[in-house]
């Protein structure tokens, strides 16, 4: 009966002891909060599990950020070539950063990789404020963006996915939110320069360069046809990915979304990531009728217009 009781507590004590470790306010998950994979080209779900379960997305929210400032270029109101000052906010702003100082200035495209390669913090505010003046007018971009698309689980507070401050709230969103926004950063080509790089120099040519490296797992391990997108991590927040792979001409999206620890995400993401070019449907291949020939004397009709 003794060792009965002794072995009991034992457990109870390493229970408790690992529920401890946990930082107040986590509310990452084991195996995640949620997860979804959805074919990139239809937008098809082809797995899903908790996918509208809400989350902290932590630094894949930067994926917002990105898409923002891309059509921003596409639309031609900002250019790779602006130089972005460095605001004395932007250098106060904490996390993963390239140290910005505010007598610096960087061109858009090198703020850019900064964000995508070392999810760099300050780079994110740099941009935002030179693209919107402030960072709560881009955080309006962003949000009037998240609604259009079809977020409805989302609600951005800020352009980094840092934890709030005393007062803020939480950026929060759902693994199927986010690869609707994924889904809508594939429509802009450009974007991959930046979510493939797995390095690049920052300050390069200077007396003290700064290297950035990837800290997307799937990239580093070069995954057949993986080109993007996004890691995400805060202690309240776990450990997210969103990851995208393109074979054969067909393109997936992975999402998973508030993992209790790295390689448990890291993992999941694999499963799924190799499970999700098996779901995809056979491509159809229809073959289109051969045109009649016109019977003498009639007008032959115009084609019909495209499918949209």
């Amino acid at each position: 009966m003794k060792r009965v009781f002794l072995f009991s507590v034992s457990v109870f004590c390493l229970a408790t002891g690992a529920f401890a470790q946990r930082p107040k306010g986590c509310i990452s998950q084991t195996p995640y909060i949620g997860a979804i994979i959805v074919d990139a080209d239809t937008g098809a779900t082809l797995f899903e599990d908790k996918a509208d379960a809400p989350g902290y997305p932590a630094s894949t929210l930067k994926l917002m950020t990105l898409l923002v400032v891309q059509e921003q270029i596409d639309a031609g109101k900002v250019r790779l070539d602006d130089t972005v000052k460095v605001s004395v906010e932007a250098y106060k702003t904490g996390g993963s950063q390239v140290y910005l100082d505010p007598k610096e200035t960087f061109p858009l495209e090198d703020m850019l990789y900064a964000m995508m390669i070392q999810s760099a913090n300050d780079a994110a505010v740099a941009l935002a404020e030179h693209v919107a003046g402030t960072k709560e007018s881009f955080i309006e971009l962003m949000n009037t963006r998240a609604r259009q698309i079809g977020m409805k689980d989302t609600r951005f507070a800020s352009v980094h996915g840092l934890p709030p401050s005393a007062g803020q709230r939480h950026d929060v969103s759902s693994a199927r939110d986010m690869a609707l926004l994924a889904r809508e950063l594939c429509k802009h080509p450009a974007v991959f320069a930046y979510t493939s790089a797995t390095y690049r120099q920052l300050r390069a040519n200077t007396p003290k360069p700064f290297d950035m490296r990837t800290h997307n797992p799937f990239l580093k391990e070069k995954v057949e046809g993986c080109d993007g997108f996004k890691t995400g991590y805060t202690a309240t927040a776990g450990w997210s990915i969103v990851v995208t792979s393109k074979r054969n001409g067909r393109r997936v999206i992975v999402v998973v979304l508030g993992s209790e620890n790295r390689k448990l995400r890291d993992a999941k993401a694999r499963e799924l990531l190799n499970k999700a070019f098996t779901l995809l449907p056979a491509a159809a291949h229809r073959q289109e009728p051969a045109p009649r020939a016109p019977i003498a004397g009639t007008a032959v009709p115009p084609p019909p217009p495209p499918v949209q």
